[in-house]
């Protein structure tokens, strides 16, 4: 009798979220990219395949990790729009479905009003009308939790997405060199690859934090519709990736999706969440930007005129990184690279090295914005 309910709590929960229809929608609601014959993508593709194994020996000179001479737990793939739509879903089901079945537990009787066809669907989406906004913006993305999706073909590690089309399409608006800029961009997704090679910890760390903070959000908000729609958009928020840059001011804080966490508890843990991300945008764009012009000529250019395109953003644009807590992203970019560059310039590369040792050496979120305090407590 227990499996039987057990069985039935985990189908319930399983049909509050339709992944597939979040995949399809997205599929059907970007566009493309550039129009580009067979051979020019074929072309792209592997240009791109060579610069992201080219980046791994810069990434390992710049950081001295050594674990990116040994990255065959992970892989590296190239893809489309709809395709990182599609991994991104299975990923976040991966994520929300042990929640789902918390609050199946927990809940049944508000999973078995809400458990229909038709409102796993309309959520799917919904989720899919975000990832379909994201999948435009997305240059590179390191997906630690890529084995945990129900069809993964059994690699322990994660997988960096490259995708192509948004690469193409910015380094066309930014008018660099193609090349340059790929490799500019296959810099940081691979620092992110190294990362979690060199901090095998880290991957379960964060998946404790995120299900910790995530089945909180879900068991205080108001109604059950609101805890699975702000779940799917903080994932896909998390999820953002390297494009996005500050496009105006103080973002509106009350659109985050993530004010709807009112628990002390679920606070430190969102701090501490934001401290990991910030920590781990942060070394990636120092990484990427401590290459000279003997390895990127133009890099100087790049990043000035990357960091310039926020200033054009269209208002809808502008609302739908706050509603999706971009802004927010862009700042741990900030925070994280000075956080960085502080300690490196203080203590040393070797010295900064000892956050990949274990958890409790991760910075809090006080520690980012005062680098000597994290020093400190090193003991260096």
């Amino acid at each position: 009798m227990e499996s039987n309910q057990q069985h039935l709590s985990n189908s319930n929960a399983a049909r509050l979220v339709n992944w597939d229809f979040a995949a399809a929608t997205a599929a059907t609601l970007v566009a493309p990219g550039p129009k580009m014959s067979r051979r020019e993508i074929q072309a792209a593709v592997a240009d791109l395949r060579r610069l992201a194994d080219e980046s791994v020996a810069h990434v390992h000179r710049i950081t001295g990790l050594d674990a990116a001479e040994d990255l065959r737990d992970s892989q590296v793939l190239i893809v489309d729009r709809a395709s990182w739509a599609k991994a991104n879903s299975q990923s976040f089901a991966a994520l929300m479905n042990p929640m789902l079945e918390h609050l199946a537990e927990t809940r049944p009787e508000a999973v078995k009003a809400t458990n229909t066809a038709v409102a796993g669907t309309v959520t799917g989406a919904e989720l899919g009308a975000v990832l379909a906004f994201l999948a435009s913006k997305v240059m590179g993305q390191y997906d630690p939790f890529a084995a945990l999706a129900p069809d993964s073909p059994g690699k322990k590690g994660g997988r960096l997405l490259l995708v192509a089309p948004n690469i193409i399409s910015t380094e066309q608006e930014l008018n660099v060199e193609p090349s340059d800029f790929r490799l500019w961009v296959c810099l940081h997704e691979q620092t992110h690859r190294v990362q979690f090679a060199a901090a095998p910890w880290l991957r379960d760390h964060l998946l404790e934090q995120i299900r910790l903070l995530s089945t909180g959000l879900m068991d205080k908000a108001q109604t059950l519709p609101e805890r699975i729609s702000s779940m799917a958009k903080q994932l896909s928020a998390a999820a953002g990736g390297r494009d996005e840059t500050p496009a105006d001011g103080v973002p509106e804080r009350q659109l985050d999706v993530l004010t709807l966490l009112q628990d002390p508890a679920d606070k430190a843990r969102l701090s501490h969440v934001t401290a990991v991300m910030s920590l781990l945008e942060g070394h990636a764009n120092v990484v990427m930007d401590a290459v000279d012009a003997s390895i990127i000529p133009s890099v100087k250019t790049i990043r000035r005129r990357f960091n310039d395109r926020g200033i054009n953003r269209g208002w809808l644009d502008k609302f739908f990184r706050r509603v999706m807590g971009l802004d927010a992203k862009m700042r741990q970019y900030a925070d994280g690279s000075k956080f960085v560059r502080a300690v490196v310039d203080k203590v040393g590369m070797e010295g900064f090295n000892r956050v990949w040792e274990e958890a409790g050496n991760l910075p809090t979120e006080a520690e980012i914005h005062n680098p000597d305090l994290w020093i400190k407590r090193m003991g260096l």
